[in-house]
């Protein structure tokens, strides 16, 4: 938290107001030694926390880093090596997919390659027929006309 300037104005004024003019000077020369002590009391703390726990959590992680650096090299060429994978095969999809945009403008060539493209796929192997299409109405009951001339 931190006290502007206004908030310590407003401080002295009450102090002031409180403790008078005359015993002012005593409460602040008070309040500096009392801070004095405090600041040398917390540097003390900070520097036995820093001898007592840091610096031993620190040397007893150095094993532990140098333990660490093989593994970590090694994950770093695993992760090298995967990625070169990855680029292979992304390589390898892009080229395949290069290799039929070679044949495109081979088979454009002839006058019949329009038709081809604007006629529709069917499964149907070479040399067979194309099997016909089927009403789209689903089933369709026989007419009665159809059954009479049918018998």
């Amino acid at each position: 938290m931190r006290i502007g300037f206004t908030e310590i104005l407003v401080i002295l004024a009450v102090a002031l107001l409180v403790l008078g003019p005359d015993k002012m000077p005593y409460y602040a020369k008070k309040l500096g030694e009392a801070l004095k002590e405090f600041r040398k009391v917390s540097s003390e703390a900070t520097k036995d926390i820093r001898e007592s726990v840091i610096e031993p959590l620190e040397e007893a992680q150095k094993p532990l880093r140098e333990a660490m650096e093989p593994i970590t090299e090694l994950k770093d060429e695993v992760e090298g090596s995967v990625k070169e994978i990855k680029k292979s095969f992304t390589d390898l999809g892009q080229s395949e997919k290069k290799v039929p945009s070679k044949e495109e403008p081979a088979k454009e060539e002839g006058p019949e390659a329009p038709q081809a493209a604007e006629a529709p796929a069917q499964d149907s192997t070479p040399g067979e027929e194309p099997a016909p299409e089927e009403p789209s109405g689903g089933t369709e009951e026989p007419q009665p006309e159809e059954a009479q001339t049918a018998g």
